[in-house]
């Protein structure tokens, strides 16, 4: 999955190729035998870029699963890593689990994913909820909470 970011300079269009992580949130979540499944997903996914370009941007989530197949290390090669945060009854903190993410499937305002679940736990049902995902082209990115998770991993099966 390659996404671009089109950043306004004087009166001319620049396009950039980004290393981008995504954010998707939710009003909702449910969980059983391996997969996820966020409800009242938003219609979008936020992206951003850190240094050097700082990019923000939106795509639609229908586009993100479209996508996710696409491009050299593709998340369908190397499914990513990703943070899960949600609000349970009752709580007035966030909790949160690290997994990977594999075969997005949308259906209207539902989002599922295929998980493994690296750290933590999720519950069979949580209120509002975002997800982080690992940016694409970089999956050993050292400022990512599941990047260093999933460099410790890789690091692992090599010993």
């Amino acid at each position: 999955m390659n996404d671009t970011a089109t950043s306004q300079t004087d009166s001319t269009s620049q396009t950039d190729s980004i290393e981008a992580m995504f954010v998707q949130s939710a009003s909702g979540l449910t969980t059983s035998d391996h997969t996820l499944t966020f409800h009242g997903v938003s219609p979008s996914t936020l992206f951003f870029a850190d240094r050097p370009q700082r990019v923000v941007g939106h795509l639609s989530s229908q586009k993100f699963v479209s996508e996710w197949g696409d491009g050299e290390n593709s998340f369908a090669e190397d499914p990513p890593n990703a943070v899960v945060s949600f609000l349970e009854a009752g709580d007035k903190t966030p909790e949160e689990a690290t997994v990977v993410l594999s075969a997005p499937q949308m259906n209207q305002d539902s989002l599922t994913y295929t998980i493994e679940i690296l750290e933590g736990t999720l519950p069979a049902r949580a209120g509002a909820c975002s997800i982080f995902i690992d940016p694409i082209g970089r999956p050993l990115s050292p400022v990512s909470v599941a990047g260093v998770r999933r460099r410790d991993r890789r690091r692992d099966r090599r010993f």
